[in-house]
């Protein structure tokens, strides 16, 4: 089967930057309300943990199910109608009136917070190939990268207007728009010729089929681990910056400048490598950003009794850079393991990686937020087990049975490789 490019709308890359940027605002935003909400409902920093950990785990279970769904109906009503019901959900998490709503509302948020991502990511790949869609895939996170930033500033200013109740005001405001702005201008991608019945027993049945692609494997670990040293210290933010650096609600920026403009950086060089340099060469620059990140981050930890602004946190540019190098190459390659059920494909990885996440910020965080040297030897494990998901995965490709099309960037690295 040949690919057929279609025309891609200027609109397109703003479209899946928007839907990308409702992860990091549900995260980032309510940072530095915590004090406030705990405050309101009477509940300590470990329950507040659990508005993210909800989030992130509904977000995980319901992630296998959008991109099935995006296979039989349609790309654009998954996310429209998942966009619909997410500002629905922020507008009760503002009224909420006990803790046990809000938990409620952010489960729901997760819900449908997914449909953008997942989807976003099969749409990429159903309109482009190659260096074209690793290309789109880095604009798209190069303009997605300033969320995580923009979150937790637009956060502290709204706890001036109308205390928490504001955040999740706004996320229903931006959500609405969104969802007007993609039922004006997001064409679908996937037609009816292509779509394939939904049955939960085939789609189990489809997800197991994965685990047999002895290549799938490598790249699922290194895809799903390739963010979570970076969120370990997202998700730590409030722990970062009030107990170690001891700022207040203002000071959030002073972390999240440095991950973002290395996510800027990240994005912007992995699109200029597109088309100049191999996939080897690209996710191999990516590994060696991340590890020399990782390495800083340690040092810096066992110089310092005490993190010291800006050299604490100046490691962060250098692992936003990584992060962005590997990541597109790695999601287009695993996507092209199963070219006629990339929503699936890309459902599953969505769920490991949620679920890690999920994981990190309700296991991890809590252990390690205490000493930047604990974060920094939690960080460098994660990396470490990308970096060699990611070797292994090397040495699978040349032994491995072609895929049903390999595509150009799978011939790329199995050149390379031998």
């Amino acid at each position: 089967m040949t690919f057929t490019p279609r025309p891609v709308r200027r609109s397109l890359p703003w479209l899946l930057a928007g839907l990308s940027m409702i992860g990091p605002f549900s995260i980032d935003a309510v940072f530095p309300a915590f004090p406030l909400i705990g405050s309101h409902f009477g509940v300590d920093s470990t329950q507040l943990q659990q508005m993210i950990s909800m989030y992130l785990i509904t977000y995980a279970v319901m992630s296998l199910f959008h991109g099935a769904i995006a296979d039989a109906i349609g790309r654009k009503p998954v996310i429209v109608a998942g966009m619909v019901v997410y500002s629905l959900a922020s507008a009760g998490a503002a009224m909420s009136t006990s803790y046990t709503m809000l938990l409620t509302c952010r489960a729901l948020q997760g819900v449908c917070a997914g449909a953008g991502l997942v989807v976003g990511r099969a749409i990429v790949r159903d309109s482009l190939e190659g260096a074209a869609a690793q290309q789109l895939m880095s604009r798209v996170m190069m303009i997605f990268s300033v969320a995580p930033v923009i979150a937790p500033i637009v956060g502290a200013q709204l706890l001036f207007l109308n205390g928490w109740h504001g955040i999740f005001w706004v996320l229903m405001g931006f959500t609405l728009m969104l969802s007007v702005a993609l039922m004006l201008f997001l064409e679908e991608t996937h037609p009816p010729a292509a779509r394939t019945s939904f049955h939960l027993g085939d789609l189990v049945r489809g997800y197991l089929s994965f685990g047999q692609d002895r290549v799938f494997w490598p790249l699922l670990i290194s895809l799903s681990v390739n963010f979570a040293g970076l969120f370990l210290y997202i998700s730590s933010a409030p722990h970062i910056v009030r107990d170690l650096l001891h700022l207040s609600a203002q000071g959030f920026p002073w972390l999240f400048l440095p991950v973002v403009g290395g996510l800027v950086m990240g994005a912007w060089l992995s699109g200029r490598l597109a088309s100049r340099r191999s996939v080897v060469f690209t996710v191999n620059l990516g590994y060696g950003a991340l590890l020399a990140a990782c390495a800083l981050h340690v040092l810096i930890a066992l110089v310092t009794t005490d993190p010291v602004l800006p050299w604490s946190v100046l490691p962060l540019v250098l692992h936003g850079v990584g992060v962005q190098l590997a990541f597109p190459t790695l999601t287009l390659l695993l996507l092209d393991r199963f070219p006629h059920r990339r929503g699936g494909a890309s459902s599953v990885q969505a769920f490991c990686s949620l679920l890690l996440c999920a994981f990190i910020a309700g296991v991890m965080s809590p252990m390690l937020s205490g000493r930047m040297l604990y974060l920094a030897l939690g960080a460098s494990t994660l990396t470490l087990v990308g970096w060699w998901s990611w070797r292994w995965y090397q040495r699978l490709t040349p032994r491995s049975p072609p895929a049903p099309r390999v595509p150009a960037v799978e011939v790329e690295l199995q050149e390379e490789a031998s």
